[in-house]
């Protein structure tokens, strides 16, 4: 067994594969400077359809394929596909479905229309992420969530996969950006996100409302740290969290940091 602390990123984008913002490159340096400095690092993000499989070499994992994630009342079978980190000996791995990923946008169509399932991707992506943990059997110190989209991984690490051994010791850091969508996601997003009897009504309390300002508290609240990824951040949401007891605060150092300070903080969370 490696002694190496192990480190998730489970993010929305991620350069080279999607740059939806600048965060996108920030993860791509992240993990390589995480790999590089002795860490034992996996990255997840979607297989969205905008995302070139040929041209990145994404193949499927079939040992790993096969799951299904039950949310509501219907199960969806997740694929997971594999690629290879350009210049870095790292696996990112990405979780797809055809009914939420075929689709060769993002969260908006041609038209700019809002997808009315967004909320179901969403809770589907973060089940799917911590379902595909579980079966790789590979604990994370540290799980490092960025984008919205991930932003029910802090709650369901600390409800409904509390008692899960993968994820025992595992702490989460939660990226807080700007918001990107002006947009509710579906209306069944809230009942539908109580993925099991440990997630509880007054659990889900902080993303009631269900837009881009709900997730990124609710991310947050439930994070064992925050780091502020931009200074375009909401006032009221960075005034709020900064003064949040018993949470590692990273503040934003710009874009041209050589991320030292995440690795600082990485330690401290997990040492």
């Amino acid at each position: 067994m490696s002694n190496k602390k192990r480190i998730l990123f489970i993010s929305t984008e991620m350069s080279p594969y999607l740059e939806l913002t600048e965060y996108a490159e920030i993860i791509n340096k992240l993990a390589i400077k995480s790999n590089d400095s002795g860490l034992e690092v996996r990255c997840i993000m979607p297989r969205f359809g905008v995302i070139n499989e040929r041209r990145h070499r994404l193949h499927e994992v079939v040992r790993l394929s096969g799951i299904n994630v039950s949310v509501g009342n219907d199960d969806y079978p997740l694929q997971i596909k594999v690629a290879s980190l350009p210049n870095a000996r790292l696996q990112v791995y990405f979780l797809d479905n055809d009914e939420f990923f075929k689709r060769k946008f993002v969260f908006h169509d041609e038209e700019e229309n809002w997808f009315d399932d967004n909320g179901l991707r969403t809770i589907f992506f973060c089940k799917g992420a911590l379902e595909t943990v579980k079966k790789f059997g590979w604990p994370p110190d540290i799980i490092h969530c960025s984008g919205w989209m991930t932003s029910l991984i802090p709650l369901y690490i600390k409800t409904a996969y509390k008692k899960d051994p993968v994820f025992a010791n595992s702490k989460v850091l939660y990226s807080l950006a700007p918001d990107t969508f002006e947009e509710k996601l579906d209306n069944d997003f809230i009942s539908l996100a109580a993925i099991n009897s440990n997630v509880k009504p007054k659990d889900l309390e902080a993303f009631k409302a269900a837009d881009n300002a709900a997730l990124s508290k609710g991310g947050a609240s439930y994070a064992d740290g925050i780091i502020f990824a931009s200074d375009g951040i909401d006032k009221k949401i960075t005034t709020e969290f900064s003064k949040t007891k018993g949470k590692k605060i990273l503040p934003f150092k710009g874009w041209d940091t050589d991320l030292t300070e995440y690795l600082e903080l990485y330690n401290e969370i997990a040492p």
